[in-house]
Parts: structure tokens; sequence; C-alpha cells
């Protein structure tokens, strides 16, 4: 079964990987005359089916690479945003030995389970039940899910060596990589523990903020196969009739959406990495509920102070204080063009402020920043990949909306009213000065071999030497030294003073008979 199942995974992926390899490679080069946006879109929908019809793990595979701009060129990130994790439920009668094992009989514990599932994703499956008269949803896992996730994934790393002699060399790390946080982040996924975990800190953090609310779990009903919540129902976030119907401002929602999500960024250690349209409703006074956090991202502050650092550049149409914060967030192989990527966001930010950012500012900084990722040395660790994965999918929900919506300015209230610019301020002037301290020690390293030349001029004059060369040398020296603080400043006067210093010296030498 194992070595059948390789094979017919090979057979399926194998046109799909030829056709982007294809692809990719006219996307780089962004010749507008071969890119056929057509081909490219059924392309993708082919890769879309292909995963689909290979099972589970190759559906959070898909998901997973909906996100990487730095592998997919754009047409096919759009096709496999489509991915909702929508899978036919298992039979009641598989699941409910699942949860009486966990949690005990059923007739014992719950009021009562409707067997008809509200919801089938690749790894479990919703149902609405009632504990003490309280409305509730359980998750179960589905069964046999585990022995099934593990197959595919042992043949997707004998699978991967393989497919990566098909795809260009420079692409090579990336999906390395990229296979290595999707085996990590779905094994967490196959713990709801760890789920119930996730959820409870991030309803602790944004207790204080009264547009969002987050489930309460039922501890004593919840295990690693079942999941208790209570059921919070609401509008679908994309579902524009019904929302209209509500009276709710569609514009605020826009905004309440990246407020919610980049607060959750950019202040707090964990944010939920899974916000697709299946995953948020809208309450009828227009609150937003969040669901499933069996996927979600963390940083440490360190990390976080950069991504804030990152976002403040672009504000401020500062390339060079964006590539450097995309430097220290390990965003950039080593040893690359920093001139080239500093265009390349150049480029992003004059569209986010162009002339008609309503209509450029979120599409042009998605395309541009495809295209820079796929031609540039980008590297993606994992929560990062988790956050290009969430701003990607909260950017299609804005797509729905249609509405009139400025990113960078919803952006900079996010950060103004969360009292974040501040640190990331400290930050810069802590950097520049960690490289003042750095010029300092050149130079000090500098002045320790004047100390020398002094030390010998001294021994110069014992012996009597000539005068003007024993005085040319102390005021050349004096010069080199304050050329070289100089030049940490302003490398023209600098270099000036430091050839000045030469001179004279030279000059001190011809002069040495008298």
């Amino acid at each position: 079964m194992y070595i059948l199942r390789t094979v017919k995974i090979l057979i399926k992926l194998l046109p799909s990987i030829l056709a982007l390899r294809k692809d990719r490679k006219k996307w780089i080069n962004q010749n507008k005359n071969e890119i056929d946006l057509t081909q490219f879109k059924k392309n993708a929908t082919k890769v879309l089916e292909t995963f689909l019809s290979l099972g589970p793990v190759y559906i959070k595979l898909g998901q997973w690479l909906s996100s990487r701009a730095d592998i997919l060129p754009q047409p096919y990130l759009e096709e496999l945003s489509k991915l909702q994790d929508s899978v036919p439920a298992a039979p009641f009668e598989q699941i409910k030995p699942i949860i009486e094992k966990d949690i005990g009989l059923i007739s014992e514990n719950f009021d009562n389970i409707d067997p008809t599932s509200i919801s089938g994703a690749s790894l479990g499956q919703v149902y609405r039940g009632s504990i003490s008269g309280q409305q509730i949803v359980i998750k179960v896992k589905r069964p046999g899910i585990e022995k099934v996730v593990e197959k595919d994934i042992k043949i997707l790393k004998k699978i991967l060596p393989l497919a990566l002699r098909f795809i260009d060399s420079n692409l090579r790390y990336s999906a390395k990589t990229m296979l290595s946080q999707f085996i990590e982040t779905i094994h967490e996924e196959l713990d709801y523990t760890n789920e119930s975990k996730n959820l409870k800190e991030i309803k602790n953090d944004m207790a204080s903020n009264s547009k969002v609310i987050v489930p309460s779990v039922f501890d004593d009903y919840s295990s690693k196969n079942v999941l208790t919540m209570e059921y919070l129902p609401g509008i679908k976030v994309t579902n524009v009739d019904a929302l209209n119907k509500k009276n709710i401002d569609r514009q605020q929602l826009v905004i309440d959406v990246h407020q919610i999500f980049f607060t959750m960024l950019l202040k707090h250690s964990i944010f939920h990495a899974d916000p697709h349209p299946g995953n948020i409703s809208v309450t009828d006074e227009g609150k937003l509920i969040l669901y499933d956090y069996g996927m979600v991202g963390r940083i440490n502050n360190k990390t976080r102070i950069n991504l804030i650092r990152l976002y403040l550049a672009l504000v401020e149409k500062n390339p060079s204080r964006a590539v450097s914060a995309m430097d220290d967030l390990k965003m950039l192989t080593p040893g690359y063009n920093r001139s080239v990527i500093e265009k390349g966001i150049d480029l992003s930010i004059r569209s986010m402020h162009g002339e008609k950012p309503d209509e450029m500012e979120v599409e042009s900084l998605m395309e541009l920043a495809n295209k820079t990722m796929s031609k540039f040395p980008f590297i993606l660790p994992k929560n990062l990949a988790l956050y290009l994965r969430m701003t990607s999918i909260i950017e299609g929900i804005y797509k729905t909306h249609d509405v009139d919506f400025k990113f960078l300015k919803v952006l900079k209230n996010i950060l103004q009213q969360e009292n974040l610019i501040t640190g990331a301020y400290i930050e810069e002037l802590k950097i520049s000065f960690d490289s003042f301290l750095k010029s300092i020690n050149s130079t000090l390293r500098v002045g320790s071999d004047m100390e020398k030349l002094m030390n010998e001029v001294e021994v110069y004059m014992k012996k009597r030497k000539p005068v003007v060369l024993i005085s040319g040398s102390i005021f050349s020296s004096a010069i080199f030294i304050g050329s070289v603080l100089l030049f940490q400043s302003n490398e023209y006067f600098g270099t000036l003073g430091m050839i000045s210093s030469g001179i004279i010296m030279g000059i001190s030498a011809l002069l040495r008979k008298y």
C-alpha cells in the first residue's frame, strides 16, 4: 500500500511540478509577453484539484503554500487560497467512540450531540450539542488521521528530493525549509490540547478589545482528540448580502479585521494564523468572532520590534531601514545584493504611497512583493511564513468587500494606538549606537597604532632626528586621527583629511635634511 500510494502521489504531482517550473520562470522574468494569466490560472486550478484529490495532508500543504510568495506566482496563491479545509465528514458512528473514550459516555456527560456535522475539516470535524442547557460545539479528530498523516509525510520526504530536481536551484532551500515547517505545524494541529492553550492565551490577550469575541473552552470535556467550546453563532465575514441586511458597516469591518489581527501580531506573543472566512463570523452588533486556533504563530519580542521597524520604514518611505529590518528578521540570505533589494522595496513603497492608493495600495503591494520575493533571495522562518499567510488571507477579505481602505493609514493608527512606535525608535537608536561603538573601536585600534608611532617619534627626538620630519609626523598623525573620527559623519572630508595627512608626511620626508 505504501509503494502504491507513493506512485499515485508522484504521478499526480509531477505534471503540476513541471507546469510550476515553467510558469515560475516566466513570472520571475516578468516578461508580460510570456505571461498568459489564463493559462497560469488553469495550471493553478489543476494544482488545487490535485491537492484536494490527495487528501488531508495535501489540503493542508496547499493551504500552507497559499501564502508562500517566495515559492509560487501570484495566480497560484490566489487559487490555492480557495482551499478552505472543507472535507466531507466521517459518519458519526466512527466519531462517537473517540468522544466516549476520552470524555466518557455521551448520555452521561452531554445533554445531547447532533450527529450531523456542521463543519468538516481535513483533520477534524465539528458538531453542535449542549451541556447543562448551554449550547456548545465539539471538535473531534478524524478517525485514524494520525496514521494517514504519518504515512503521507513519510512519502513527502521521499518525493521532495526528486521534485527539487525539476525546479530552479534558488527555490530548493525555501522548499526544504517549508516542508520542515509544515510538518512541525501539522503535528501541532493534531493535538487539541495545543489548540486549547492557544485559544486561552489569545482570549486573555484580547480581553480588553471590545471588537472581538473568543469562545471559552470546557476543560472537563476536552482532550487531545476532543475540544469542547461555547457555541457562538454569527454571519460569515464575507457574506456581503447578510451583512448589508444587518446594516453592518463593511468599511469599518475591514478596518476592524486588520486592527485585531495586526494587534495580535505586533503587540502580543501569539497570533491567529488561519483567519480564512470560515473562521471569522460577525455578530449583529458588528463584533468579530474568531474560531479555530489550531494554526497560530509565535514571535519573540526582538522579532516583534523588528517587524514594527519594518512597518514604520514602509510608512515613512525609507527603503534602507526596511531592508535593515528585513535583514535583522533573518528574511534575507547571506551575501544578498542590498542595492537590488532596496530598489525592489522602493518600488513597493512608491506603489503603496502612489497617486491612487485606494486602488493600488494592497493589490500592488501583494503583487510586487510576490515578484520581488520570487526573484530575490528571501528566507521565511516558520512564524514569518505564518505571518505572511495571515496577512494574505485578510487581504482577501478586504478584496471581497471592495471598500475604501488604506492599509498604511490603518497600520499607522495601530502603531500609535498601541504605543508601539517608541520601542521601534529605541531599537533604531540602539542599532545606530552599536554601529557608532564599532566605529569607535576601529578608531581606538588606529589610536593604538598612533601611540606606537608617537613612541617612535620620542625615540627619534632623543636621537635628535630632523625636527621637520618629527614635527611633520606629529602634525600628520593629529590630522589622521581627526580625519578618522570625521569620516564616521562625513566620508568626503574624512577621506580628504587622511589624504592630506599623507601629503604632509611626504613633504616632511622631503624636507628632512632641514
